[in-house]
């Protein structure tokens, strides 16, 4: 088996078994346990905690004492079991807790899977800026795979759909709560993936440093220094402030769309029935969107990808303000799904390629663990945070029905507003022949 396939199949299964239940979450704990917001609220921290320290954290560990690979394979066994547990807790506060182990196992694999897909390829002679984007599409592949799998077997309507005895026979195989098994599907692949990970290329840490090397230098903090470089922290500051409208659409697309069951006239519309499988037209946009970015970060550079991807979130988040289940609204609805495909790649995955472009080979593992940490952790918590308190305080009536054309509104306007001060404040010249760097 060739490597570029190798990394294909590990780029499908490491969003595989996040997508398998992530944009469905809110609906489990919400509508199928019968939780309520303030005992379920909390959960979607748990991304965000963990991300704050554990990318950064295995970072430093691949930089310094284990291979790459050996440590993404360990991190997915152990993340595997710990959804196994989750699909037989019964208790909110127990699943905060399980569900926050989980994600200091899985989120660290985020920035791992890059790093050793840049490795690899760099040390095959692949340009990673050209070879990298067509891999990761792969990711986007396996998220939207794992989604309809989700949505099709979430429940015995849908069973009747595609073949009610199948479905009941892998119910019966995983027990008697058919939602629940969304962790339990997710579980066994990410041991899967753990195993296969083993069996890939070495990725050892760099060289051994010198005895005189510095305690920074020994303990694997390099990459915190990168703060210290006004262009490199303004990056990150506007990493977090991206990963929090990122955070947004994972909370909140798919609980919008169900919530227009509430209205007569579109409870047994396509857009309540099959809101995740709309919301997966946002992953089918990541396939077609990541494969342009090698033209336009050589072409734009990463300042005005960037800027590219702020004016996505802006159309994004306003698009779902006048959205609604029929005639124009349905046409922005899927506009604003398509949209964020741009929103997403043009930050995120540009992102990571750019700090693998700007950084020493030595830190590598431990930056993109430190842009990990900004974008899934201080940003992922700025957004469920500081939206789930404005929610409840300005945009949720006695009733508990939401103004979600109130929320998304004030969301687009952020976008806006970070937006203006990127533009303003990053200052950087494009050098097409820059970015070929990180090839070598």
């Amino acid at each position: 088996m060739n490597l570029k396939l190798r990394l294909t199949i590990l780029s499908f299964l490491q969003f595989f078994v996040w997508g398998a239940w992530l944009t469905t979450l809110g609906t489990y704990g919400f509508a199928y346990k019968q939780w309520s917001g303030a005992e379920f609220g909390a959960v979607f921290s748990t991304l965000g905690i963990a991300s704050i320290f554990m990318p950064a954290l295995m970072g430093i560990v691949a930089d310094k004492w284990i291979n790459a690979e050996k440590l993404y394979g360990i991190l997915h066994i152990l993340y595997g079991i710990t959804l196994f547990i989750l699909a037989k807790t019964n208790d909110p506060t127990s699943f905060f807790w399980i569900l926050l182990i989980g994600m200091c196992f899985y989120m660290p694999t985020l920035a791992l899977s890059n790093s050793i897909s840049y490795k690899l390829l760099k040390d095959n002679n692949y340009d990673v800026v050209k070879v990298f984007p067509p891999i990761r599409v792969w990711g986007t592949v396996g998220f939207i795979a794992a989604m309809w799998f989700t949505n099709i077997f979430s429940d015995e309507q849908s069973f009747s759909q595609v073949g009610k005895n199948i479905g009941l026979k892998i119910a019966n195989v995983f027990g008697n709560s058919l939602n629940a098994n969304q962790f339990y599907f997710a579980g066994i692949i990410a041991v899967f993936l753990g195993i296969y990970a083993m069996f890939l290329p070495k990725c050892p840490p760099p060289k051994l440093m010198s005895e005189d090397a510095t305690i920074t230098q020994k303990l694997g903090l390099n990459a915190f220094k990168l703060f210290g470089q006004r262009k490199m922290a303004l990056f990150f500051i506007f990493s977090m402030f991206l990963g929090a409208a990122l955070q947004l659409t994972n909370m909140y697309g798919d609980t919008f769309l169900k919530d227009f069951g509430n209205v007569e006239a579109f409870k047994d519309s396509a857009v309540v029935q099959y809101s995740t499988m709309i919301i997966s037209i946002s992953q089918f946009s990541e396939t077609l969107f990541i494969l342009a970015i090698p033209f336009f970060l050589k072409k734009f550079g990463i300042k005005k990808v960037m800027l590219i991807s702020m004016v996505a979130w802006i159309l994004r988040f306003g698009f779902f303000s006048i959205g609604a289940p029929e005639g124009f609204g349905l046409i922005l609805i899927i506009f604003s799904n398509i949209i964020y495909g741009m929103a997403f790649d043009f930050f995120n995955i540009s992102g990571s390629l750019f700090v693998e472009s700007t950084t020493d080979s030595k830190i590598r593992s431990s930056a993109q663990g430190v842009f990990m940490m900004m974008t899934n952790g201080f940003g992922a918590i700025l957004g469920s945070s500081v939206s789930g308190w404005m929610i409840s305080s300005y945009f949720t009536n006695i009733e508990g029905n939401k103004d979600w054309s109130g929320i998304w509104m004030y969301f687009a306007i952020y976008s806006l507003i970070i937006a203006i001060l990127f533009a303003v404040l990053f200052k950087h010249k494009h050098n097409p022949k820059a970015i070929d760097t990180v090839t070598h």
